[in-house]
């Protein structure tokens, strides 16, 4: 049984995986939580631990960060709910976190609606409307027409909140599954059941979940010196580690190497579901407004926000299918079923700074334009065997395996750890408190700034 502070810790690095802390506040975190163990840490896991959380917000004399910490959560039906209570009779007051739960939003709107004599999905003005007589004999004749249409208003945009609801807590979920993988749904039990491991998910995941930067180089790889410290002490006592745990997060051959077949396949049937539910997320933002595909630059009107998140969340899901599948030799389904990789859309100007640098388009736009749409590719549309794939890459010179178009991801080695910057709109800024005064001033977001912060700047 651990000691209470060692539990403590445990529950906060657990809750960190769906939080957005800085990678040096987790490393301060892992410290703590060897500390409290009394761990003798290796000489090499020390030092870099020490490194990241030399950063951290404890240890910087501001204590400050001017990025949020965590994801946006939806905002909830609370007001509607409240409301539904005091125009109907047998609506109860809830508590405020059933605004957050669908099935708790679905149950109240068709109780509310037997009372006024309207079914689920009956949202037409015009038609679905009891008039007079029908409200007679429903049995409302004692509500004036003025209260009845006042709930149906409220039953419908009910309908309405739900929807954006959902929609809004699964493009949440699929942000955090393209940054940090399945991490978000570890249970406690299984993330706790090794200090190493759960240091180990932790720090990757905080890493992982690091905004993007402004660039015209690549991002910043999530797996650094720190994590591969970590991800060593998994190797040195294999034993007591839980990979299967740590397959949610860095499905490599070595780490897949240790999982039963059982739990391999568990994880591969959560993807594919995964994939499925990503590709109409994908489909979704595609049918609003087609992109320009073979550029992938943003046009006026194009969900960027959506195709992006959704993007990184099926290649993310992708590349564990793909290492599942290598995993448990079953590679040969590539030969019929072989989906490819989704760009992410690039601002214009990132574009137009890419070519004054003396770059391009990125190979993989090209293959990628080539290429049968996921959603086809998944409904069994369109075909998309790994042959296909491979012609696609050999007429643009992409090595369809090293790419990862027709294999898992190759493994990466470890980069040097660098400080988490702070942002602004993906620029980044000195200090946090000159991050504020950016960000309030409207700097870097392509829209007017107020007047006095013209002058200011």
């Amino acid at each position: 049984m651990p000691s209470p502070v060692v539990e403590r810790l445990l529950l906060e690095l657990h809750t960190s995986l769906t939080l957005r802390k800085r990678p040096e506040d987790v490393a301060r975190l892992v410290q703590d939580l060897y500390a409290a163990q009394e761990t003798d840490l290796d000489t090499a896991t020390e030092a870099a631990l020490a490194k990241a959380a030399e950063h951290s917000l404890r240890n910087l004399w501001h204590g400050y960060t001017s990025m949020r910490e965590e994801f946006a959560r939806p905002v909830g039906a609370q007001r509607q709910l409240l409301r539904a209570a005091t125009l109907f009779t047998n609506v109860p007051e809830l508590p405020g976190d059933a605004g957050d739960d669908p099935a708790r939003i679905e149950a109240v709107i068709r109780q509310a609606g037997e009372e006024i004599g309207r079914s689920y999905g009956q949202n037409d003005f015009g038609r679905d409307r009891l008039d007079r007589a029908e409200r007679t004999a429903a049995g409302l004749g004692e509500i004036s027409k003025r209260q009845y249409n006042k709930r149906f208003r409220l039953l419908r945009r009910m309908e309405a909140k739900l929807a954006r609801v959902i929609h809004e807590q699964r493009r949440r979920e699929v942000t955090l599954t393209g940054k940090g993988a399945l991490a978000h749904v570890l249970p406690y039990e299984l993330f706790a059941t090794d200090p190493d491991t759960a240091a180990f998910i932790a720090y990757l995941t905080a890493r992982g979940h690091m905004r993007s930067v402004f660039t015209n180089g690549r991002q910043r790889q999530a797996y650094d010196e720190v994590a591969a410290a970590l991800f060593q002490r998994l190797r040195n006592f294999p034993e007591r580690t839980c990979w299967y745990a740590v397959a949610h997060v860095h499905p490599t051959a070595e780490v897949l190497a240790h999982v039963s077949d059982q739990d391999l396949t568990h994880l591969l049937l959560r993807w594919n579901g995964f994939l499925r539910q990503v590709a109409d997320l994908l489909e979704d933002a595609w049918n609003r407004h087609p992109l320009e595909r073979d550029t992938m630059i943003v046009r006026r009107g194009d969900d960027s926000s959506t195709w992006n998140q959704a993007a990184q969340a099926w290649n993310t899901a992708r590349a564990h299918w793909f290492a599942l599948l290598s995993e448990l030799g079953q590679d040969e389904l590539l030969d019929r079923f072989c989906p490819g990789k989704v760009p992410r859309l690039m601002a214009a100007d990132v574009a137009y700074w890419h070519r004054m640098s003396g770059g391009g388009l990125h190979p993989d736009t090209y293959v990628w334009a080539e290429l049968p749409l996921p959603w086809e590719v998944l409904r069994g549309e369109k075909e998309c065997p790994r042959s296909l794939v491979e012609a696609a890459c050999a007429r643009y010179r992409v090595d369809p395996v090293s790419g990862a178009w027709t294999a898992p991801r190759p493994a990466v080695e470890a980069v040097a750890f660098r400080r988490t910057p702070e942002l602004v709109h993906g620029v980044a800024v000195a200090d946090p408190l000159t991050a504020s005064a950016l960000r309030s001033a409207g700097i870097f977001s392509g829209k007017h700034q107020r007047a006095a912060a013209q002058e200011w700047w």
